[in-house]
């Protein structure tokens, strides 16, 4: 019988993790296809496609099949995540197992929480979750991927007060994909025609949801300047300067989707927008922690132009 190896190399983990993050993100989309073509209920029931059959029948059509293939594809991610945690348990990077095994547990949750939504008739609620799930594990894996390919965590290189500026960033981009959700569960494209809404005005809401992304561009504009106007490492600023170009593009996209009467080509870039916003705000806050040294980096309090 083949012996496993008793460790695989930082390129293998490299690369699986990165699977993972695409795959993760891949499901957002193809479930955003499910929702706008009408196919959320495709499957009426879970954990079967029908209660006689767990495949789609030619009797369900189109929807049966766009619903099942989506379904499908979680198998694909199961795969990839129980790969991701063989790599790195028989591997000697120990740090990374915690945020493996957090992805991998993902996975059922998200099946659990799908078999809800079909169940509970794609309860607006439920539908937010099932997304919100996914944005938390395209992060996880996100700084899964970054650390892996470096030789550990190391110290903070930059101050505390660039730290808690990065963490309200991500605080405010949980609140903006947040209030995302209860846009989208206050409008069109609910998935199936019978299915329900929160009820709130999506006009009102959609306003409070510019207003969070205003805020966030807020925050992002004054990282990047405060970090210009010190000495800091260029990998945080790269960080802070692609996530604002995301941000910027995610809000383009919104507001034509949003003066367009929300057309489904649109509306699917914007979650595919949501899948980048998650993955690049994950990449600033791993930004603000080195690799691991021997040494502490150092973290510069001064400005530039007084630092020798």
């Amino acid at each position: 019988m083949p012996v496993l190896p008793t460790a695989f190399s930082p390129t293998t983990i490299s690369r699986v993790a990165f699977a993972n993050v695409v795959a993760n993100g891949g499901i957002v989309v193809t479930g955003g296809v499910v929702r706008l073509t009408g196919s959320g209920l495709g499957c009426p029931t879970w954990p079967r496609c029908t209660d006689e059959s767990f495949t789609t029948t030619p009797e369900m059509g189109i929807h049966g099949v766009v619903e099942f293939g989506n379904r499908l594809l979680t198998f694909v991610l199961s795969v990839l995540a129980i790969a991701l945690v063989v790599v790195v348990v028989r591997s000697a990077r120990r740090d990374l197992r915690p945020l493996a095994v957090a992805a991998f547990l993902g996975i059922p949750a998200q099946g659990v929480l799908g078999g809800i939504t079909v169940l509970t008739g794609l309860n607006p609620w439920t539908v937010a979750a099932h997304f919100l799930i996914s944005m938390v594990l395209v992060a996880l894996t996100t700084v899964l991927w970054l650390r892996s390919r470096e030789p550990g965590v190391g110290h903070p290189v930059v101050g505390r007060p660039f730290r808690l500026l990065v963490l309200a960033i991500a605080a405010v981009t949980a609140l903006v994909l947040v209030m995302g959700t209860v846009v989208t569960g206050s409008g069109p494209h609910s998935g199936d025609l019978e299915a329900g809404r929160t009820g709130f005005d999506p006009e009102l809401i959609s306003h409070l949801h510019a207003d969070a992304v205003f805020l966030l561009l807020g925050l992002t504009v004054a990282l990047l300047v405060a970090l210009h106007v010190t000495e800091t490492p260029g990998r945080v600023r790269r960080a802070a300067r692609d996530v604002l170009i995301v941000q910027l593009l995610q809000g383009v996209v919104g507001y034509v989707q949003y003066f367009t009467g929300l057309p489904i080509v649109l509306v699917l870039l914007h979650m595919l927008g949501a899948v980048l916003i998650a993955a690049y705000t994950a990449r600033l806050v791993w930004s603000v922690r080195g690799p691991a040294s021997e040494q502490p980096l150092t973290v510069p309090t001064e400005p530039a132009a007084a630092t020798r």
